[in-house]
């Protein structure tokens, strides 16, 4: 107990730091005690400014590594099914100092005689702390809730359980609702506003209810109903609305692959700028020995055509080389990933085709800027968007698709407008509930039979292709309980045999399939795969074979384990089922 206590008083001695006026662009310059605060608004901005670490930041742009959409390098950890109980104290996620400090804000602001700063900044102490409970709760399911500063001689609160998963969420929900009444709505692309806490109220309400709903929990239309209720409020608010600068063939990927955010669909982005803060993330995705990220197969397969019929009913699917199964899709696909006539972002003419930067021959070009210096390590500062208008589409249209009450004006007024971005046929919901597509059925094994069926599974494909390589899939395959999917093999492009192939159906071959000996590859060839190395699904022909499938426990492997050291240290604690 000395040990702890130790511990958390070093915690206690945080220091409270200033920040730009861009809050999410650089670091903090100075430090301030917190002896100074508390007397003037712009102590209670300055404060809170400091809390927004606890939202991510590139990570967003890395998370589907770790899950079905991208193979990277290698399977992560969750995927192979691999994960460990960590042993130090506070690792693992399991961690609360972000806690203490919002705790703290809400314990002192009251202090500052201006009830209209009061309001704002205790809102988005509250939007944080919201934030911060979700994120836990995802993680590990009931945690320990606190509403106050521990003292380091509290040994109650020092040595408390688990709360109950419902009350949790239950005092999430009264903090993001808080927010939303009290933060002004207005429009800032850096800064949390009340259009940012409608979003999040949507996001947590959307996994708190599906997960209820397919883990049996109990209570599941109430969250359903506040996800829509929440995304509809920002909806109909008009303030954003889709970006379409480019149209149907460049839209989607501008917004991402531009290197400042604006807020005509961003509702939050992190800043970055040349010189002051950058990332790594178009090195990592262009750099042979870092992330080498590649679209999987089944996510590719699940783009439609251009019809608006799936790609899984064309005749010979299964075993159609690069070009032809590129061709008349969902403008989207060759917007996330290097299609034959790929451009660079910003440029006129053709990237060659390069597939030892991508294991699965799909490279991913979503949210990559334009070429040159961006692509060295660390020298990328396109903007990372955090939130965005269309998941508030995507979450609307499929609550009221779970809930059973969704109608074919919802559709046209979500997902439809989605669709007319790039230039898609309309979502029929008569029509996708007679046809379930067996394809998608396969996919996501857990989803009802009933009259909404076959809408569910059709939201589930525009939220995986609108919202791949932003941070949504693993959280989407752990509320549906469709965790067993990381399961399936991981395949790539299909090659029919050895010898040359011609990606982009110019007459010159850009990819050479060789057992051993390249000697015969053309002059023109930009890539060599040896399948001794590389190998194919059928031996000399077939799907790039890159990951057999993992295994996935259920229930443990829906929830993270608690650190060893910390269950040691708090007796009241006890493990997730399973670890």
């Amino acid at each position: 107990m000395n040990r702890l206590i130790q511990i958390l008083t070093i915690v206690m001695l945080f220091l409270v730091t200033t920040s730009c006026q861009d809050i999410l662009n650089q670091p903090p310059d100075d430090a301030i005690t917190s002896e100074e605060f508390f007397n003037t608004s712009n102590d209670l901005r300055v404060y809170t400014n400091d809390l927004y670490d606890v939202l991510p930041r590139k990570s967003v742009y890395m998370d589907d590594a770790s899950s079905d959409n991208i193979l990277g390098v290698s399977a992560s950890a969750r995927v192979e099914g691999s994960r460990t109980v960590p042993t130090n104290r506070g690792s693992g996620g399991w961690s609360w100092e972000n806690l203490r400090k919002i705790n703290y804000f809400l314990e002192n602001y009251d202090r500052v005689d201006n009830a209209d700063a009061k309001a704002k900044y205790s809102g988005i102490a509250r939007f944080f702390r919201a934030y911060f409970y979700f994120e836990k709760v995802k993680r590990f399911g009931d945690v320990p809730w606190y509403s106050e500063v521990i003292n380091a001689d509290d040994e109650k609160l020092l040595n408390k359980s688990r709360d109950p998963r419902a009350l949790v969420m239950d005092s999430v929900l009264a903090d993001i609702n808080y927010a939303v009444e009290n933060i002004p709505a207005e429009k800032q692309l850096n800064q949390i506003t009340k259009y940012t806490a409608l979003i999040l109220k949507a996001r947590i309400s959307l996994f708190e209810g599906t997960f209820r709903k397919y883990h049996d929990l109990g209570d599941h239309e109430r969250f359903l109903e506040e996800a829509a209720s929440a995304a509809k409020e920002l909806i109909d608010s008009g303030a954003y609305t889709l970006y379409t600068n480019g149209g149907a063939d460049q839209a989607y990927l501008d917004l991402f692959a531009r290197n400042s955010q604006d807020m005509t669909e961003t509702i939050l982005a992190v800043d970055y700028e040349f010189g002051k803060r950058t990332h790594d993330l178009a090195y990592r995705m262009t750099a042979p020995t870092q992330g080498r990220w590649g679209l999987a197969k089944d996510l590719v397969n699940s783009y439609l055509m251009a019809d608006g019929t799936p790609f899984t009913d064309q005749n010979g699917y299964e075993t159609m080389g690069f070009y032809e199964e590129m061709q008349n899709r969902d403008p989207r696909l060759t917007q996330t990933t290097a299609g034959p006539d790929y451009e660079t972002y910003g440029s006129n003419e053709r990237e060659p085709v390069n597939l030892d930067i991508t294991r699965t021959g799909y490279r991913v070009i979503k949210a990559l800027p334009p070429k040159g210096p961006q692509w060295g390590s660390g020298g990328s500062y396109n903007d990372v968007i955090l939130f965005r208008y269309a998941e508030a589409l995507l979450i609307y249209a499929e609550a009221k698709a779970e809930l059973g009450t969704l109608t074919q004006g919802d559709l046209d007024m979500s997902i439809n407008k989605l669709r007319d971005r790039v230039g898609m046929p309309h979502l029929n919901m008569a029509d996708a509930n007679a046809n379930p597509d067996p394809y998608q059925e396969a996919l996501y094994k857990n989803v009802e039979q009933g009259a909404n069926k076959g809408v569910i599974l059709e939201i589930r494909r525009e939220r995986r292709v609108e919202m791949v390589n932003e941070g949504l899939r693993w959280d989407d395959l752990m509320r549906w309980k469709e965790g067993n999917i990381v399961e399936d093999p991981i395949r790539g492009i299909y090659f029919s045999g050895l010898g040359a192939h011609d990606f982009n159906n110019d007459g010159n071959a850009d990819v050479y399939v060789h057992d051993g000996d390249a000697s015969g590859a053309p002059e023109e060839v930009t890539t060599t795969i040896n399948i001794n190395e590389r190998p194919l699904t059928n031996g000399t022909a077939g799907n790039l074979h890159l990951f057999d499938g993992g295994s996935f426990e259920e229930p443990k492997d829906y929830y993270y384990p608690i650190p060893i050291e910390d269950l040691e240290l708090n007796d009241n604690l006890e493990q997730n089922q399973g670890w």
